[in-house]
């Protein structure tokens, strides 16, 4: 006999795959009061719940042909509602179509039966981490703390005083030379003691993660300012299946983190870095001091307490804005932390351009006196397969 479930809003927020399990293929009902689709759209403006409000939604959207809606909208609830009731009221247009990539309002659409599609080569928006560059135009009335301004053809770098420095020379960190101006100036925000946080976005092959290996290397082994580094990478491949691969952590990561070994191995061509390798024979078997480097995934940060440490937070772009939290509250005394990552190379998939933790820091950091942020630019990248892809926006 099947079975009738009227399905409330926190059972799809505690559990947005519930439609599935209660449907249990065609075995029983699902009915959906519309008043749970209106809370829905009201909870997805909550910072903590985004995430789950989302979910819920896209499976709302997937079972909807299974699903039976319980009441009418209210079309002057909202703009977006008032919308689809003028395209119902206007009875002259032969099957229209609605063009939204809000998920919502979609949803909205299809129980009002009026058909709809996604623009797959729409642009919204760009994220903070994308519009402020690093630069401002006017020092008194744009002054970012630790921001650049262009003044007869060089950049000067601002502090939090609005002390003026001319960077009219070239940083070489670990016998690396930037290849850029941009590249130089992401060097002045790592090396400088008085900014803790530094965001660097930039597209693939820009040399990211490789400045801040170097970066850390001259402040752990030269300077001796801190006594470790620690490298933090979001696993989305494997996820919560970390734990069931075979062997220690180290070799759980391995297929990883190979292309950091690689980067690794090519700064210990230019200039030894053997006080952070235990054995570098063969890269398939790279073994570090834990004592001076150690690569963490996300899931083995939330207890500890990380101090005297640099810190290179890689792919940012696919860490959510809580984790990111989470991670950041970890950081205690006499601590440098870099945070990279591209919001065009998201693979999260309930990830955006906006809702990355990447971008909230820019959004929520950039006026602090002890944070900083430059976006790396380029017209060449690490290759010319990478470059034509860059340019063609693939």
């Amino acid at each position: 006999m099947k079975k009738n479930y009227i399905i409330d809003t926190n059972i799809l927020i505690d559990s947005p795959e519930c439609i599935d399990i209660l449907r249990n293929g065609e075995e029983n009902n699902i009915f959906l009061p519309i008043e749970v689709i209106h809370e829905l759209d009201s909870l997805k403006k909550n910072d903590r719940l985004r995430y789950l409000v989302n979910l819920a939604i896209e499976n709302i959207n997937k079972n909807l042909s299974h699903i039976t809606i319980i009441g009418d909208i209210d079309y002057q609830r909202k703009n977006d509602l008032k919308i689809l009731k003028q395209i119902r009221d206007k009875k002259d247009i032969d099957n229209p179509i609605l063009v939204t990539n809000d998920e919502i309002f979609q949803l909205y659409s299809k129980v009002s039966n009026i058909n709809c599609e996604s623009f797959k080569s729409s642009n919204p928006f760009k994220s903070e981490s994308q519009i402020y560059t690093g630069f401002v135009k006017d020092i008194e009335t744009e002054f970012i703390p630790n921001c650049f301004v262009w003044d007869n053809g060089y950049p000067v770098f601002y502090d939090k005083n609005k002390n003026p420095k001319v960077i009219n020379y070239t940083n070489v960190v670990w016998n690396i030379a930037p290849r850029n101006i941009y590249q130089n100036l992401a060097f002045e925000l790592m090396l400088n003691d008085t900014i803790n946080l530094v965001t660097i976005q930039s597209e693939a092959g820009l040399g990211k993660t490789y400045l801040s290996l170097a970066t850390a290397l001259l402040k752990v082994l030269q300077e001796k300012k801190y006594s470790k580094i620690f490298v933090i990478k979001p696993i989305i491949e494997i996820g919560e299946k970390l734990g069931y691969l075979p062997g220690t952590l180290d070799e759980k990561l391995d297929p990883y983190m190979k292309y950091l070994f690689g980067l690794l191995l090519k700064l210990n061509d230019i200039r030894p870095v053997n006080k952070i390798f235990l054995s570098t024979d063969n890269i398939n078997k790279i073994r570090f001091d834990s004592r001076k480097f150690e690569i963490l995934p996300l899931g083995y940060i939330r207890g500890m307490n990380i101090d005297d440490a640099f810190v290179i937070i890689d792919e940012a772009q696919n860490i959510t804005r809580h984790q990111m939290r989470s991670i950041l509250t970890r950081m205690g005394e006499n601590v440098k932390c870099i945070c990279i990552g591209d919001v065009k190379q998201i693979d999260h998939p309930h990830l955006n351009e906006q809702n990355n933790g990447l971008n909230w820091c820019v959004v929520k950091l950039k006026w602090f006196d002890n944070y900083a942020h430059i976006i790396l630019k380029n017209k060449n990248s690490r290759g010319p397969i990478c470059d034509m892809i860059l340019k063609s926006n693939l």
